[in-house]
Parts: structure tokens; sequence; C-alpha cells
């Protein structure tokens, strides 16, 4: 199965006057990243968010940000902090005492403090926040997942095309390569014949040549290789497991099967026909860095 790293989702959650939004923003990466930002009212549930994210997503730099927030209709209470403003009513009698100022100490006079003596507090139902969460984590996983996997199809019939195109060049180069024995005893023969300036020609040595000549020149390792190296490729794709690594660590050997037949070959087609399908193996390789 082909899914991608990098993907968005955003889920909302409203009830009882509270609204839950779930950002998710995932990135390439070579392992598993996960960045929260969240109120301080949930920060206590970080451990089980990581472990559901970490159950759904295997690679990735993955950033979550929650905010949680009263709807339009709800209005925020206005707190007047009742010892702190006992405490500033002492504090200006003492001033009061110590400079011998007559005048009567209002209300005014302690309003002047206000950012210190009150604050705007909402007031979240902590039971009905944690079931909003849960429900915006659940919908913004799944939504995310599903755009990994759309855009993981679109890669996967890319990236199978490719390895077909790559299979058809093997497989003319096993044609070409096959009729390079019988091509090189030939080339020999006419070589030999010409240095001795003779038709006799020692038929035994002249097998010797050939049987060395065919050890350097043979690919049917290489390409037996390949084909159990192609049949992988094709399940890792078409299984219901994600194959990023898997397909990654199969792309890195046939790179090494098909490096091995360019050295081999001492032919210009067979040489055209490797670089042809080293590019499009790079082309896979790149489509795969994002994949899951």
């Amino acid at each position: 199965m082909i899914k991608i790293m990098t993907g968005f989702s955003k889920s909302e959650a409203k009830a009882e006057g509270i609204k839950v939004t779930t950002e998710i923003k995932s990135l390439n990466g070579k392992g598993l990243e996960l960045n929260f930002r969240m109120p301080k009212l949930i920060q206590h549930k970080e451990m089980e968010m990581r472990e559901i994210f970490r159950n759904n997503i295997s690679r990735g730099t993955v950033s979550i940000n929650i905010n949680i927030e009263t709807e339009e209709a709800e209005k925020p209470k206005f707190i007047i902090n009742q010892e702190i403003a006992t405490q500033c009513l002492n504090e200006l009698n003492i001033l009061k005492k110590n400079l011998k100022i007559k005048d009567t100490i209002t209300l005014e006079h302690i309003l002047r403090f206000s950012d210190k003596i009150s604050y705007h507090e909402t007031e979240f139902q902590e039971e009905v926040v944690l079931k909003l969460l849960s429900k915006t984590l659940q919908s913004g996983l799944k939504n995310l997942d599903n755009m990994k996997l759309k855009e993981g199809q679109n890669i996967s019939k890319d990236i199978v095309k490719r390895m077909k195109n790559i299979q058809d060049w093997i497989t003319k180069i096993e044609e070409i390569s096959n009729n390079r024995i019988p091509q090189e005893r030939e080339r020999l023969r006419n070589k030999i014949a010409q240095l001795f300036e003779s038709d006799e020609i020692d038929e035994h040595r002249l097998q010797m040549e050939i049987v060395l000549i065919a050890d350097k020149i043979d690919i049917s390792e290489e390409t037996i290789r390949l084909a159990s190296h192609f049949k992988f490729f094709n399940e890792a794709v078409q299984s219901k497991e994600l194959a990023g690594r898997k397909i990654n660590f199969l792309l890195q050997e046939i790179h090494r099967e098909i490096n091995t037949i360019g050295s081999k070959s001492n032919d210009a087609l067979i040489a055209q026909h490797v670089v042809n399908a080293k590019e499009e193996l790079e082309r896979i390789r790149e489509q795969i860095q994002n994949v899951e």
C-alpha cells in the first residue's frame, strides 16, 4: 500500500457552548516526530494523544494544533479577586497614614489597580472538552489518512508504470545479451584467422576462450535476481501494509543489479538501455521519498 507522508486536516466539534478545533499537518520525515500545541487544560492528555498518533502514523513530521473556545453566545465571566482587593485597600490605608493624607480612600482608588485584582475567566467543563477532543482527533486523523491514501494511489499508478518500463528494458538487454555469445565466437574466430593467416584453428582453444568471454559478459544471475525484485516490488505496492521502507530497499537492490549489468556490457545498445532504466529508477526513488 502506498500512502504519502504529507497532508493536512482540520476538524471541529461543538457542544454546550464549547468548540474544539484540531489541525493536523504532516510533512516528510525519516521517523515519526510529533509536535503538539494545546491549551493548558488538556496538556495532561498529551501522552495518550501521542499513543493515538503512533498507532495511526508510522513516519513523518506531524504538527498538531488544538484550540478550545466558547461560541459567541457564551460570555466570559468577570472575576474580582476579593483577597487581593482587600490587601490593596490595606496597603493604601498604610500609605495614607505614613504620608499623613486626610482624604478618604474610595472604591475608585482601588479600581485603579484593576489589572491586579480582576481578570476574565472562561470556565470549560473538562468532561465536555475531552469528548469533543476525542471526536476531532478521530475525524482529523481519518481525513488526513484519506488524503494521504488518495495521493498515494496516484503515486502507485505512476511508479508501477515506470517499473514496467524498466522491466521492458531489462528484457531487451537479455535478448541482446543472449545473441552476444555466438557473435563473440565468430568475432574471435575471425581475429585468430587474421593473426595466423590460416583457416586451421584450434577449436578446443577457441572454445576455452569463448567460455572465458561468456563468463565475463553473462548477466543471467543479475536478470534472475531482478525478476525476483520486480515480483516483490509489485507485491509491496499491492499489499495492505505500508510499503515505503520495503520499496526503498528494493529500489537499492534493483539499482545495484542494473549497475552490474552496465559494467559487464560492452555493447552500445545495452549501455543505452541501462541508462534509460537507471533514469526511470531515479524518478521512482524521488516519488518514494514522500511515501510513508
